[in-house]
């Protein structure tokens, strides 16, 4: 099914990637064992050393987890999938995979916060070092490049700013360096953005999020020409940061549905941040489907909607978020994403608490700001809920 590009992404979402064992299950089957056994000795030396196709070791190859690889591959339009334990080991995988000691990544200073950690605190300890720039200048990415740069790491949209990179101007200018591009495609999933469709070279997951879709499991992947999958593959098998089969089946089941929930909670979303801009206690609101956004014709372009997460500013400052948050009786406060139910969180406490105040100004994240991951839930009943702490302070 992978291979049949034919089929839309809402067909490919439910088939793609699973093949049925002796008992013709209609439904993916879970395949929950930490090892496989051989026919021979033979075999299993076969399959160690790779000459023979097959399972050997849930580590690093389950059929189950094969399926989930192998449907998202064929969302993202990618040669090949590698899942891992959650999204942040998705991008230490990729970026141990491909980089070395002495490389040299350039990454936008609105990345996720742990990521920012990962890139500019632990990869500096093994020799690789990474410049910030911001997202959206296509010239500080061009002006950063050095000999040594090896990757360009983005995330668009950005968390919790909604920024838009333009992939296509930035896979421009990393192609004339030979150099790699990921696009962290978290908020938008395949269905809203195809980056590999834009250039990129990979596509990476927090699985997490919107393919569960439900706040049940974790996971992350990484999507893109086998090539380079392979040396994620070749990292995944020796360190380990392993999807488990169950956590991949129930992903599964989220990519079934992934199109029908976010088409619903974009449009939720965007009639949410409508209602924030009319708003008299907020000062401004960041979503990509609102002309007043700076993206606003590039997210466009570039995506099928604005997606389903809106930050915005509040008339105040950290104590007045935290009322306004602390309010809601509906709204889960929680820092996750991607839900069915919509959640709330102030970044600077709490996704971003970890970097540092002058990281936290680059990436323009106030201590009014707050971010909500619009769900399906009816969206005059999500107004109310922030009312009763907007009308508060």
């Amino acid at each position: 099914m992978a291979q049949h590009p034919e089929y839309s992404l809402e067909t490919l979402a439910v088939r793609a990637g699973q093949e049925r064992s002796q008992f013709n299950e209609h439904s993916e089957a879970l395949y929950l064992t930490s090892s496989f056994v051989f026919r021979t000795a033979a075999q299993a030396a076969a399959r160690f050393s790779g000459e023979e196709e097959g399972n050997v070791y849930s580590r690093f190859t389950n059929p189950t987890v094969a399926c989930f690889q192998d449907r998202l591959a064929a969302l993202e339009g990618a040669e090949a999938c590698i899942a891992t334990a959650s999204g942040m080991s998705a991008i230490l995988a990729l970026v141990m995979a491909l980089c070395s000691a002495g490389d040299h990544v350039v990454a936008s200073t609105g990345l996720f916060g742990a990521t920012q950690q990962l890139l500019g605190t632990i990869m500096p300890r093994f020799g690789i070092e990474t410049t910030f720039v911001a997202q959206t200048d296509v010239s500080a990415w061009r002006a950063a490049l050095r000999p040594q740069t090896r990757l360009f790491f983005l995330e668009t949209p950005s968390n919790p700013l909604t920024e838009i990179a333009d992939i296509a101007a930035l896979v421009d200018v990393a192609r004339s360096r030979g150099v790699l591009v990921a696009v962290d495609n978290c908020f938008c999933t395949p269905i809203l953005q195809r980056p590999l469709d834009l250039g990129a070279d990979l596509a990476v997951h927090s699985a997490t999020k919107f393919l569960d879709g439900q706040g049940r499991v974790l996971g992350g992947a990484v999507a893109g020409p086998k090539r380079l999958t392979d040396e994620v593959f070749k990292f995944l098998r020796t360190a380990g940061p392993a999807l488990s089969p169950f956590n991949a089946w129930i992903l599964l089941k989220g990519l079934e549905t992934l199109q029908i929930r976010l088409e619903a909670q974009s449009a939720n979303a965007l009639q949410l941040a409508l209602w924030l801009e009319k708003h008299p206690k907020v000062k401004r609101v960041y979503y990509p489907g609102l002309p007043s956004h700076p993206q606003f014709e590039l997210a466009g372009r570039q995506q099928k909607s604005g997606g389903a997460v809106v930050s915005f500013e509040i008339c105040g400052s950290r104590a007045e978020a935290w009322k306004v948050v602390d309010s809601c009786r509906l709204l889960s406060i929680t820092a996750n994403l991607g839900d069915t139910k919509t959640t709330l969180t102030h970044p600077a406490s709490t996704t971003h608490g970890r970097i540092t105040p002058e990281q936290r100004a680059a990436a323009g994240i106030t201590e009014g700001l707050l971010r909500i991951a619009v769900g399906l839930e009816a969206v005059v009943d999500l107004q109310n809920d922030l009312e009763s702490g907007l009308s508060s302070i």
